[in-house]
């Protein structure tokens, strides 16, 4: 079928669907809505919500469960159980009961979450209730517009490569939308019937003691904290687990909303979506801001320096709590102590875990291969220290499989107790580990390439650096390509480009999203000069994707 096609067999669907797709007048867009299948990345669906193939909508949702529910059916016998989970994106409730009555229709028992929860409540509560899967509906950090599916294993993990691919068969087995819903029954009659069971305070309780456990410094100190929710599902988990410390919520940013109304983008990377943290930092002399994204798997800070605030890197976060958690646990470290980074995270952090003994893992982008690596480790008797990744996901103790923002948040305040009662600030200690380790330069550049023509664009960008990779840059040493496949790790459309004196450049189409993103480590002894480096870096890359 044609783009064109679909889009008239999509006008039948609805009242609703009608409406928004005859409203539509720009072909682009019709084209852009139906030209393919939302598909699954590293991170599950993730869409623009709207009508159409290629959106986030009760469709694509239904598509996905029905064919995820079949998949289940033939991978496992007996009973079977999901648990669903969702944020506080526009839809995230409408998607959650769609997907739960889906399952309940086809004999899955469905525990669902009453109430909003983040990614890695969901990803324990998967393993507490010995779960099959666990599905959450979430769209992490992007705008407003957009919306996601991330599926789970049944031990908590996302997906991995050989599942994935084989639950994704049977959703490309699902061929008529229309037909998804049409023996469907109505939530409130699963719930009677018990074929939907809604989950309440319990498990989130049993989560925070987990969380909890992994506590390491909890001396008294007049640290103040000004920490935001960014309008999503940290409130509670996250200042509960900061228990008795000074922390001040930012009242703007408190409550739940998928509109998002105070940030463009809800996203902590970004120190926009700090700024009004920041403020009122200012205004109380808060030594910390803490900002988790809405489905509180992320967590970004912006640290005191002087009279402003300084917005660390992942990056920077991960060293620092690398070097935190290993001096807290020195005692306990042997050579099973495994750190586990992904392929485009700074080398930083590693040498630290390397200074103490630890050994060293490499994944692939995404946050599931390292849960997947914590699976392994579980088997080989390894002991898992600290898993992160560039992107400001942290992972401290085994109670789940994703990053998990609420630990991360209470560790990072706890670290910066541990400092200010030496008298130091993060910035203080970032400055240490750069005068033992060697200063590094850590940036991510990521270039929107919409659409169809955006789609070919990236492919056709990522055979150009792979034709032309030696010749774009001097001082290249080698180039990986993990397409080929990399040791054990699984084939991956990755580029990375190693420079003679350690630094390191790579270049990776986004799983989830329309982007190509870039990630640059450089290694210099001088500031300056690492400065200037990264930018003529970024000026060639720049100039090619943007030609």
């Amino acid at each position: 079928m044609t783009y064109r096609d679909k889009f008239n067999e999509w006008l039948g669907f609805d009242d609703m669907t009608k409406a928004e797709l005859e409203s539509i007048s720009d072909e682009k867009e019709i084209e852009d809505r139906f030209y393919k299948d939302l598909a699954f990345g590293t991170g599950g669906l993730r869409g623009i919500m709207g009508a159409g193939t290629n959106r986030m909508n009760q469709y694509t949702v239904g598509k996905a469960t029905l064919g995820l529910a079949h998949y289940l059916k033939a991978k496992y016998k007996g009973k079977l159980s999901v648990v669903i989970a969702c944020d506080s994106r526009l839809n995230s409730k409408g998607f959650l009961w769609d997907a739960a009555r889906i399952f309940a229709s086809e004999g899955i028992k469905v525990f669902a979450y009453t109430y909003i929860v983040p990614v890695p409540v969901l990803s324990f509560t998967t393993r507490f209730l010995n779960c099959n899967a666990g599905v959450m509906i979430t769209a992490s950090h992007n705008p407003k517009e957009y919306n996601g599916y991330k599926v789970f294993d049944s031990t908590g993990c996302q997906l991995c490569t050989n599942d994935a691919k084989e639950a994704i068969s049977y959703i490309n087995k699902i061929e008529n939308y229309s037909d998804i819903f049409s023996s469907i029954r109505h939530v409130d009659h699963y719930l009677r019937h018990k074929k939907i069971i809604g989950i309440y305070e319990n498990e989130l309780d049993e989560f925070l003691r987990e969380v909890k456990k992994q506590s390491v410094y909890e001396e008294k100190s007049d640290l103040k904290i000004v920490y935001t929710p960014l309008h999503g599902t940290g409130l509670v988990p996250v200042t509960r687990a900061l228990g008795n410390m000074d922390v001040t919520v930012l009242p703007e940013q408190e409550d739940p909303d998928g509109n998002f109304p105070t940030v463009k983008s809800p996203n902590p990377e970004d120190r926009a979506a700090l700024s009004l943290a920041i403020e009122k930092a200012k205004e109380i002399g808060a030594d910390i801001v803490l900002g988790t994204d809405p489905d509180c798997d992320r967590v970004g800070i912006a640290v005191r320096d002087n009279n402003d605030y300084v917005l660390f890197t992942g990056n920077q976060t991960g060293a620092l709590l690398v070097k935190f958690i290993c001096e807290m646990h020195r005692e306990e470290l042997s050579e099973k102590s495994t750190l586990v980074k992904t392929i485009v995270t700074s080398e930083l952090g590693a040498n630290i875990g390397r200074s103490y003994g630890v050994s060293v893992e490499e994944t692939l982008t995404g946050f599931k291969y390292i849960g997947d690596k914590i699976n392994q480790f579980e088997k080989d008797g390894r002991k898992f220290v600290i898993g992160y990744e560039e992107s400001y996901g942290y992972l401290i103790g085994t109670h789940a499989r994703d990053k998990d923002a609420v630990v991360s948040s209470m560790l990072i305040c706890q670290m910066a107790a541990w400092y200010k009662n030496q008298g130091k600030t993060l910035v203080d200690a970032l400055n240490e580990i750069y005068s033992e380790f060697g200063f590094y330069l850590d940036y991510l550049d990521s270039f929107v390439l919409k659409g169809k023509d955006g789609a070919e664009k990236i492919q056709s960008l990522m055979v150009t650096f792979r034709e032309k990779g030696k010749t774009l840059f001097d001082g290249i040493d080698k180039i990986i390509d993990f397409k080929d496949g990399v040791g054990d790790l699984p084939k991956e459309n990755v580029l990375k480009y190693i420079f003679t004196d350690g630094s390191w450049m790579a270049v990776r189409p986004s799983g989830t999203e329309p982007k190509i993103k870039v990630y640059y480590s450089v290694v210099d002894p001088d500031r300056e000069n690492a400065k200037a480096r990264l930018e003529g870096l970024r000026k060639v890359m720049g100039d090619i994707i943007n030609s």
